[in-house]
């Protein structure tokens, strides 16, 4: 088969099947810097460098090191690309620190 079908995203953004598909598209995924934005501030820290995004098991994680940073239920997660497609921005309640959290993920650039 010459041409093969590109696998086209959902439609509706606020479907499982939507989130599932951020969740694969994200899968795999190297990142240079992780920032959380404050919700009432507006501010970003840094919560971690040099990681992956890991959709794994029905969650999706960061893991930045050793340590993960972030890890939310695929069916709950909110994602979506930077304009620019150099990052994505991650919303769900977070495992870990068991609150809702948004993060922001750098991805890291490799020239082929």
């Amino acid at each position: 088969m010459m041409f093969k079908k590109k696998d086209k995203a959902p439609k509706d953004t606020n479907s499982v099947e939507f989130r599932l598909y951020m969740c694969r598209k994200l899968d795999g995924r190297y990142v240079k810097y992780v920032f959380e934005k404050d919700e009432k501030t507006g501010v970003e820290t840094v919560v971690g460098k040099r990681g992956v995004i890991s959709y794994y098991e029905g969650d999706l994680s960061v893991v930045c090191g050793e340590k993960t940073v972030f890890c939310c239920k695929a069916e709950d997660v909110k994602a979506w690309e930077f304009m620019s497609l150099e990052g994505a921005t991650i919303t769900g309640f977070d495992k870990i620190q068991n609150r809702e959290r948004t993060i922001l993920a750098y991805y890291t650039y490799f020239r082929d």
